[in-house]
C-alpha cells in the first residue's frame, strides 16, 4: 500500500517528466494534465471532497496570480522597456569598457551582469542577453551559452526578486527570511566556485588562471557575502540583486587594479570596437534609472525600514480560498508586494529614459502576450501544487522517502533539479517538491530550513541542463537546433554541481545545526 500511494502521490510529477521530455508537450499543455491528474486523483483516491478539490485549485490559481505572476510580469516588463528605449545597449558598452580580456569579460558580462538580470527579471533573460552580448563580442556562440548557463545556475533560487525563494517559505510558512538565509548558506561552495569554473570553460583547463585567481576570489565572495546579509536581514527578494552589484562593482575594481590591459596574454586578448561615443555618467544612470529605483524602493519597504514596512503591510486582505479543513488564509498584500512596486518603479524609469505612455503601454502588451503561456504554467503548477498538498500526495511521497532515514539529506538536491529540469523553472521545482522535502524532514527529524533549501541548492543545478534554459540560449545566438550540443557539453559541469550539491546538503546539516535554527 505504501509504495502504491507513493507511486499514485508522484503521478502528477511522473506525467510532467514523461510530457515534457518525451512527448515535447508545451509547459502549459503537461502542466494541465498534471493538474488534471492531480483533481482526478485527490477525488477519486486520496478522499478529498469535490468541493475542497475545486476550491483548493482556486486557491493554486489566486497565489499564483499574486504575488508571483505580478512580479513576473513586472520584471519582464522592466527588462523589455530597457530594452526599447536602448538602455541595454548602453549598459552593454559600459561593461565592455572595462578590460579587453575575455576571462574578465565572461565574468563581468556572464557572471555579474547575468546575476543581476536574474535577479530582476529571471526567466530566461540571464542566459539570452549575457549570450547574446558574448558572441556579438567575438565569442563561440556554443561556448558563450555553456558559460552563460553555468553562471545561471546559483542565482536561480533568488531570481525574478527572489520568487522561488519567496514561495516556498509562503507555501510552506516558513521565515522568508532563514530560508532565504539557509539558501544562501547551502549555495555557498557553488557559488565560490562558478567563476572559476566559467573561466576553465573559456580558457580550456585550470591555465588560464593565470595571474587572475585574486579576481576570481574577489567575484566570488563580493556575491556571496552581500546575499547572504541581505537575504538574513531583508529577506529573498533583494538577496540576488545586491550579490551581483556588489560582485559587479568589486570585479571592474579588481580588474582595473591586477590587470594591466597593454600585458594580457594574447591567448586571451579579445578585439573590442571602441564606441566613438563617451560614455556620460548621466546616460548611465538614465539607463540603470528602473533598476536603482527598484533597488532602493525595495529596501526601503522591507523590514530594514519598520515603520514603512508596517504602514503599507496594513493594506492587505486575508480570506480562506480552500474549503479544506487545515487549509490556511490566502494573503494579499495590495501595496507592499515586489510587483507592484516594481511596477512603478519600471514606470518612473521609463520616464526617466523618455519613453511615452504610450511607449509603455505597448511594452506592457507585448509582455503580456510573451508571458501567456508562463502565466498559464505557473497556473497549473500552483493548482496541482495545492492539491496534491492537501490530499495527501506529498505525504505519500515523503512517507517513501524518510525510509533514507539519515541519509536522505545526500539525495535531496536532486528533488530540486529533477523540479527544475523538468519544468524549467524554479518556482515550479519550490512549488512541487517544497512540501515534500518538509515533510520528510519533519519524518527523519532533520532541520527543516536546511532539507528545504536543498531543494533550492537542486534547483541551481536543474536550472543548468533544463531544456527550456538550453532553448532560450540558443535563439539568443542564433544556433537554434543544437540543444543536443549543448546539452552534451553542460551536461559535465551539471553533473560536478550535483556530486558537489549532495556533499554539501549530506555534511552540512551537521554544521548547520550549530546555528540551532
Amino acid at each position: 500500500m505504501l509504495l502504491i500511494n507513493f507511486i499514485l502521490g508522484l503521478l502528477p510529477i511522473i506525467w510532467l517528466v514523461i510530457s515534457l521530455c518525451a512527448l515535447k508537450w508545451p509547459g502549459y499543455k503537461a502542466s494541465l494534465g498534471a493538474m488534471l491528474i492531480a483533481v482526478i486523483e485527490a477525488i477519486a483516491y486520496f478522499g478529498l471532497s469535490t468541493i475542497d478539490t475545486l476550491t483548493s485549485v482556486l486557491e493554486g490559481f489566486a497565489f499564483a496570480l499574486w504575488p508571483i505572476v505580478i512580479v513576473i510580469i513586472a520584471a519582464v516588463f522592466t527588462y523589455n522597456l530597457c530594452l526599447s528605449t536602448g538602455s541595454i545597449e548602453r549598459i552593454k558598452q559600459l561593461l565592455t569598457s572595462v578590460t579587453s580580456d575575455k576571462r574578465l569579460l565572461v565574468i563581468l558580462i556572464g557572471w555579474c551582469f547575468g546575476g543581476f538580470m536574474e535577479g530582476m527579471a529571471g526567466f530566461g533573460t540571464a542566459v539570452a542577453i549575457p549570450a547574446s552580448m558574448l558572441w556579438g563580442l567575438g565569442f563561440n556562440p556554443i561556448t558563450a551559452c555553456l558559460v552563460c548557463l553555468i553562471a545561471n545556475a546559483t542565482p536561480t533560487p533568488f531570481g525574478s526578486i527572489g520568487i522561488p525563494t519567496v514561495t516556498l517559505a509562503t507555501n510552506l510558512g516558513l521565515s522568508n527570511n532563514l530560508i532565504s538565509f539557509a539558501t544562501t548558506c547551502i549555495l555557498g561552495i557553488l557559488i565560490m566556485i562558478t567563476p572559476f569554473v566559467m573561466v576553465m570553460v573559456i580558457g580550456k583547463g585550470i591555465k588560464a588562471f593565470k595571474g587572475i585567481v585574486p579576481i576570481l576570489l574577489i567575484s566570488g565572495l563580493s556575491f556571496l557575502l552581500p546575499e547572504m546579509l541581505i537575504a538574513y536581514f531583508v529577506g529573498a527578494e533583494l538577496a540576488c540583486v545586491a550579490g551581483s552589484v556588489c560582485s559587479l562593482a568589486c570585479t571592474i575594481i579588481a580588474s582595473i587594479k591586477f590587470v594591466d590591459n597593454e600585458k594580457i596574454d594574447p591567448e586571451y586578448k579579445i578585439e573590442i570596437k571602441k564606441k566613438s561615443e563617451h560614455i556620460e555618467l548621466g546616460d548611465t544612470l538614465k539607463a540603470l534609472s528602473p533598476f536603482i529605483l527598484i533597488f532602493v524602493v525595495l529596501l526601503c519597504t522591507s523590514n530594514l525600514v519598520k515603520p514603512v514596512n508596517s504602514f503599507l503591510g496594513q493594506f492587505a486582505t486575508s480570506i480562506k480560498i480552500s474549503t479544506f479543513k487545515d487549509a490556511a488564509n490566502t494573503n494579499f498584500t495590495w501595496i507592499n508586494t515586489p510587483g507592484v512596486l516594481i511596477f512603478l518603479c519600471a514606470i518612473i524609469g521609463g520616464f526617466i529614459q523618455g519613453a511615452t505612455l504610450e511607449d509603455m503601454k505597448n511594452v506592457f502588451i507585448a509582455t503580456i502576450k510573451q508571458m501567456a503561456f508562463t502565466i498559464l504554467t505557473m497556473l497549473f503548477i500552483l493548482a496541482t501544487a495545492r492539491v496534491m498538498q492537501y490530499s495527501g500526495m506529498i505525504s505519500a511521497v515523503a512517507a517513501v522517502f524518510s525510509v533514507f532515514g539519515p541519509v536522505y539529506p545526500f539525495f535531496a538536491p536532486l528533488l530540486g533539479a529533477l523540479g527544475t529540469f523538468v519544468t524549467g523553472s524554479g518556482t515550479s521545482s519550490s512549488a512541487l517538491f517544497g512540501s515534500v522535502q518538509l515533510s520528510t524532514a519533519q519524518s527523519i527529524g532533520a532541520n527543516p530550513y536546511w532539507l528545504v533549501a536543498a531543494n533550492s541548492l537542486g534547483v541551481a543545478t536543474g536550472k543548468m541542463m533544463a531544456p527550456q534554459s538550453i532553448a532560450i540560449g540558443l535563439v539568443a545566438v542564433n544556433e537554434t537546433g543544437k540543444d543536443g550540443v549543448l546539452l552534451k557539453r553542460v551536461v559535465p559541469y551539471a553533473l560536478l554541481f550535483i556530486i558537489i550539491s549532495a556533499l554539501v546538503c549530506f555534511f552540512g546539516q551537521y554544521v548547520w545545526g550549530l546555528f540551532g535554527i
